[in-house]
């Protein structure tokens, strides 16, 4: 109905694991990765509108609404089915920016799963992904919905089931450049292949923590302060550092007894996103 304000989440994910398998000739990176959905969510509110413009009036500081990947996703939803409606856009952030959690990512997907739902676009989620995939490499696994293998730039996915379990996230107060991380000469480039099965035989690693370590010292004192309680991990290029832990309560221990310098989070792992659990209840 247009002009109804209606609320969807957009969640974080964390990387279980991150190798760098290459790099291709228009400089993008080669990757394999297991993206783990969590319930940690920013809340993005969308209202119809009929006069066919797409605006972002309340937003994170600092974020101009011409550059906000949830603006851009609109845009390019409506240029794409030729629709003549447009939206209000209003996004309350809770996941960090710049930590790696795929918050920007997450919002825009939202944006192109809940716009096609309620301009009426019936787009299939691969169109939809596709669509995405130039805002972001994040971003089709957030269109998913699942928890997933990927493997490309992040694009090609295999939804998988993970275990259930409670993830300790910290964030340690700046942001790290993704940017920045890829082009280091220190990046391990050529991480051979591994299968779904090896990993979970035998784990993983991230490839650009040993250049996060060095680019924010921060991250590295919380990956050794986490470490002392659990497996304690870099997801993406950072800068948040995450450890998993079987019972909640273990984790909200854990997180209780984080400094006060960081912001520390609780987060249950997510086979599906909440955001295709809402359409499901709207269909």
């Amino acid at each position: 109905m247009p002009g109804v304000e209606t609320h969807w989440p957009a969640p974080a994910k964390l990387n279980l694991f991150l190798h760098v398998t290459g790099r291709r000739a228009d400089g993008y990176h080669e990757l394999q990765t297991l993206f783990q959905l969590i319930d940690l969510a920013d809340t993005v509110t969308i209202a119809v509108r009929e006069d066919g413009l797409i605006e972002r009036p309340v937003g994170p500081a600092g974020v101009d609404p011409e550059t906000d990947l949830s603006v851009r996703a609109a845009r390019a939803l409506q240029q794409a089915t030729g629709i003549r409606q447009g939206a209000t856009l209003g996004l309350k952030k809770r996941i960090p920016m710049g930590g790696g959690l795929g918050g920007g990512s997450s919002d825009a997907a939202t944006v192109l799963l809940a716009l096609n739902e309620l301009w009426g676009c019936h787009l299939p989620l691969a169109e939809l992904a596709a669509l995405g995939l130039p805002l972001g490499a994040d971003v089709p696994v957030f269109v998913q919905g699942s928890s997933a293998w990927a493997e490309g730039v992040g694009e090609m996915l295999t939804a998988v089931t993970l275990p259930e379990r409670w993830y300790v996230v910290l964030y340690p107060g700046r942001g790290v450049s993704t940017r920045e991380v890829f082009q280091s000469p220190e990046l391990t480039r050529n991480s051979p292949l591994i299968t779904i099965r090896a990993f979970f035989e035998s784990g993983g690693r991230n490839d650009c923590e040993g250049v996060v370590r060095r680019l924010a010292p921060g991250v590295a004192e919380a990956l050794e302060w986490l470490g002392r309680s659990a497996r304690a991990h870099l997801t993406g290029t950072g800068s948040c550092v995450f450890a998993a832990f079987g019972r909640a309560a273990d984790a909200e221990r854990v997180a209780a007894q984080a400094p006060d310098r960081w912001r520390s989070f609780v987060a249950r792992g997510l086979n599906t996103s909440p955001v295709h659990e809402r359409l499901r209840r709207r269909g």
